[in-house]
């Protein structure tokens, strides 16, 4: 005769009984929103795109940081940033309400030349883009400003200052970056939520009037 075993059946009621956690309260979507916009946030190794994300999220952001290695060494410029013991390898991602109605989810990609093959996946569906800079090695944002250009992705530059970085009146690096007069330039400091904000409403702006142009 069949029959469950006290072992099992107590292993049943266990298993029944175990409470699967469902996003934190500040973390569920306001049933006030009725849109969502997905937003790549780009640049070169270690411009501060993790940083950007994890300082204008409103949920816990989602990093795929991991340790940096000697095997980097040669393959991965660091120039600027040699106390970077951390890089991305695959996104980072976060969510920002821009108003009642309105949504931002942010996808920060990985700087390394190296991973650059993932930024065709996290590139579709992308209204925009944030395409952070860093003047001590504007070389590093050209490949990057040429496939959101080749994609027809519309950027904005956001050039985060960094304490030894030098200073360039906007023309003069919108010339360096070969950037149609049209595209907006912000200096920001990534580290502050309202410098980050005020780049992610920069693009907003910036969409909302191409899209009357186009209209």
């Amino acid at each position: 005769m069949d029959y469950r075993s006290s072992d099992s059946a107590a292993g049943a009621d266990t298993a029944m009984s175990v409470h699967i956690p469902g996003p934190r309260a500040e973390e569920r979507l306001p049933d006030t929103v009725t849109s969502a916009v997905k937003i790549v946030i780009v640049g070169g190794f270690g411009v501060g795109k993790t940083t950007m994300v994890g300082s204008v999220s409103e949920i816990r952001p989602l990093t795929t940081e991991e340790t940096m290695t000697q095997a980097g060494i040669g393959v991965d410029d660091n120039y600027g940033s040699e106390t970077k013991t951390a890089t991305t390898v695959a996104m980072d991602f976060g969510r920002i309400g821009i108003t009642e109605e309105l949504v931002l989810y942010l996808f920060g990609t990985p700087g390394q030349e190296r991973f650059w093959f993932l930024w065709n996946g996290l590139f579709e569906g992308a209204l925009g883009a944030v395409v952070l800079v860093d003047t001590r090695r504007l070389e590093v944002s050209f490949d990057v400003i040429g496939r959101l250009e080749e994609r027809g992705v519309p950027f904005v530059i956001a050039n985060n200052t960094f304490p030894d970085g030098p200073s360039y009146p906007t023309e003069e690096l919108r010339t360096a970056l070969d950037l149609d007069p049209l595209v907006p330039i912000v200096e920001c400091d990534v580290r502050r939520r309202a410098s980050s904000r005020e780049v992610l409403l920069t693009l907003m702006r910036f969409l909302h009037e191409m899209a009357l142009h186009h209209a």
